[in-house]
């Protein structure tokens, strides 16, 4: 009997067939190509590869199989340097200048002084010339004033890409700092005085060749202003009321560059000067 049962279990061990559970295809037999690609087999880099014996053209051939960019050359960015960072050896207004007349005692006075000074803008009016051959102080200052006046009527209408042709990158973001929110309303009206060049100097900035030419040009003339404020409320001056205003103005021109042009690039504002009109600022309050 139990040689029996054991010739049956053997005959059924025989005929059994194993079956996978774990399958391993998708159950989604759609897009099997598309999973094939999915799969890719690496091109493995030898890390101990000779490169020393490789032409640069195989060598680029390799890179760029790779995906892998060729490397540049060092090469340090160039500096342009358009205007200075201030007014070298500054003018210094006489005090009381505008208030005396040239014939008083003190007016002669300052004529005696000016023309004391007048050696160093006398050499430097010569270097301009250098570069300027057809430069000329009287009728430089005719053209620094129509530079101040197209460069404030810009500034009124804020026109930034226009302001940068008559203003040096050192007065550009000091004239926009205080103007948001505010409305400008400028007007030259005439010139009390004709303006004129009281003080002239050269410098050289990293190299000898390099050189910038600064003149502060004396303007004494009759303006109006007004300053609204982004309520539209007068904070200081006024469109009807006329003011005499005199202003030491320093232009500024890059002599090295041959495309360079004489602009606006600072304003002197002497000690004795006594302080303007503080303008009234608006806060909002809880």
């Amino acid at each position: 009997m139990n040689c029996v049962l054991l010739n049956k279990l053997n005959n059924f061990l025989i005929n059994v067939h194993l079956s996978r559970l774990r399958h391993t295809k998708h159950w989604n037999p759609k897009f099997k190509k598309q999973r094939q690609e999915k799969f890719f087999k690496p091109d493995v880099i030898k890390r101990k590869h000779n490169v020393n014996g490789l032409s640069e053209d195989i060598l680029h051939t390799k890179m760029k199989e790779r995906g892998i960019y060729p490397s540049k050359p060092w090469q340090e960015s160039a500096i342009y340097i358009s205007c200075t960072g201030d007014v070298f050896e500054p003018y210094i207004p006489p005090e009381g200048d505008g208030k005396f007349s040239s014939l008083s005692t003190i007016g002669a006075k300052q004529n005696a002084e000016y023309l004391m000074k007048k050696t160093k803008s006398y050499q430097a009016v010569m270097t301009i010339k250098k570069f300027e051959e057809a430069f000329d102080v009287i009728d430089f200052a005719n053209e620094s004033l129509d530079i101040y006046i197209k460069g404030h009527e810009i500034l009124a209408r804020k026109q930034k890409s226009k302001l940068k042709g008559f203003v040096t990158e050192k007065l550009f973001p000091e004239l926009f700092y205080n103007l948001e929110n505010k409305t400008i309303i400028w007007k030259f009206i005439k010139s009390l005085e004709p303006a004129r060049v009281v003080h002239s100097r050269c410098t050289n900035l990293l190299t000898d060749d390099n050189i910038f030419a600064q003149i502060t040009v004396r303007l004494h003339t009759e303006q109006i202003l007004a300053v609204y404020d982004r309520f539209g409320r007068l904070m200081h001056g006024s469109e009807i009321l006329k003011k005499n205003v005199l202003e030491y103005i320093v232009f500024e021109k890059h002599l090295s560059n041959e495309y360079g042009q004489w602009r606006l690039h600072s304003k002197i504002i002497p000690s004795w000067m006594p302080l303007g009109q503080c303008i009234t600022k608006t806060f909002v309050t809880n």
